[in-house]
């Protein structure tokens, strides 16, 4: 494990230098858009540290491939090789949209490009870990890859829209799966614990860590389309790389192969999304019932409502923090701890103090209104914030204009 987390150390300090150094560059040749109505931030802020942690993620499997340990990861070159081609492909279509705004089914043909470069060098879903059943035929393994590849990386992008949050929320999810897959490989291959899901889960965890100092509120550095869709495609990749190429016999023998333990390769990559994943799936639904590609843009995502809801961006994020966690540590201790109660305890828990975060300001704002509202009408005026205060002058004012005769209006 010491060799991992090195390996994550080295994605961390590349892709802060990189960031930095996009950063300065960003700001000096005004590469970045204009603020759209939909953004949160106020001020113009450079989106391509994508391309810094790109360079990180390639520092770090460059060099993890030149270290003996890690030699059976990479005893099939093909794929280390389909996985960086496929992370290129993806930074090259998710800096182009950031720059020129790329219409949708450009980027939705790079995402299916990018997913099936993984498919044609072996990186695909061949297995699923329920009982026995297994992909017939090399064109469905093509199709489920290319769909769960893409599905996650729109999931994660649909989320990125606060300062911090998909690189915080990817480092949790991605810290939970790191303990699934080493846990994992114990059983499967006791003689070596080194495994391409272990390694990529360790190095996306460094590059999102290394880019969340920039990106953190107030941003100076967003990672942009390019930079959400590399964290999909990498989860996505390693989920693939344990879910759907495992035997479902070899995780019999540790003593987990009970109704829901089994299931974990199935149920833990969607419990780590699960944020990402309910967004996407209300986006979608919200946007066809208006009759719009499911690909355009709005201001309905929940960290928007949760943002309308009162919470500030840091509170927001944190509370994105908090679901992500919950649910995927809740999830993974299913697999380590013994009874379950306790880990149906940790949910529960989890869930009630996470529910009670989200409606704390619902919750704030009743009582305020139901003060003002008990108050003798001097001190509810009293109550009234500028925001009301300016809103109820100007109404004054413009019911005295209609009022006023004719020749007095316009005043002068």
């Amino acid at each position: 494990m010491t060799l991992l987390a090195l390996m994550g150390l080295l994605a961390a300090v590349v892709t802060f230098g990189l960031s930095f150094l996009v950063y300065r560059l960003g700001i000096k040749y005004r590469l970045h858009p204009e603020i759209r109505e939909r953004d949160v931030h106020t001020r113009p802020t450079p989106r391509l540290g994508g391309v810094a942690m790109f360079g990180g993620v390639a520092v770090a499997l460059g060099v993890a491939s030149q270290i003996p340990f890690f030699r059976l990861v990479f005893a099939e070159p093909g794929k280390i090789g389909a996985i960086l081609l496929a992370a290129l492909i993806i930074v090259a279509i998710g800096v182009a949209d950031d720059l020129l705004d790329l219409d949708w089914m450009i980027k939705l043909a790079g995402q299916i490009l990018a997913g099936g470069v993984l498919a044609w060098q072996g990186v695909a879903i061949t297995s699923l870990p329920l009982g026995q059943l297994t992909v017939g035929s090399s064109w469905m393994s093509l199709i489920l890859t290319v769909f769960a590849v893409v599905f996650v990386m729109n999931a994660v992008n649909f989320i990125d829209g606060l300062d911090g949050l998909v690189a915080g929320v990817a480092i949790i999810a991605n810290g939970v799966f790191f303990l699934y897959s080493y846990l994992l490989v114990t059983v499967t291959s006791p003689t070596n614990y080194f495994n391409l899901a272990s390694l990529i889960s360790a190095i996306v965890i460094g590059a999102c860590a290394g880019f969340l100092p920039l990106n953190w509120h107030p941003a100076k550095l967003f990672m942009g389309d390019a930079g959400a869709y590399l964290v999909g495609l990498l989860m996505a990749t390693s989920a693939i790389a344990v879910t759907g190429q495992i035997d479902p016999n070899q995780i019999s023998g540790f003593g987990r192969a009970s109704l829901l333990p089994a299931f974990l390769p199935i149920l833990l990559p969607v419990a780590i999304l699960v944020v990402p994943f309910l967004d996407f799936a209300l986006a979608v639904t919200r946007r066809l019932r208006a009759g719009k590609s499911p690909f355009s843009a709005d201001r309905q995502h929940l960290h928007h409502r949760l943002l309308d809801m009162g919470h500030s961006v840091v509170h927001a994020v944190l509370i994105f923090y908090s679901w992500t966690a919950v649910v995927a540590v809740g999830l993974l201790l299913f697999w380590v701890v013994r009874p379950w109660g306790w880990a149906v305890a940790f949910l529960v828990v989890g869930l009630v103090l996470c529910t009670a975060l989200t409606l704390a300001p619902l919750s704030r704002r009743k009582a305020v209104e139901a003060a003002v509202q008990s108050a003798p009408a001097s001190e509810a005026a009293a109550e009234l914030d500028p925001l009301d205060k300016a809103s109820t002058a100007e109404i004054r004012v413009i019911r005295a204009q209609e009022l006023a005769p004719p020749k007095q209006r316009g005043g002068s």
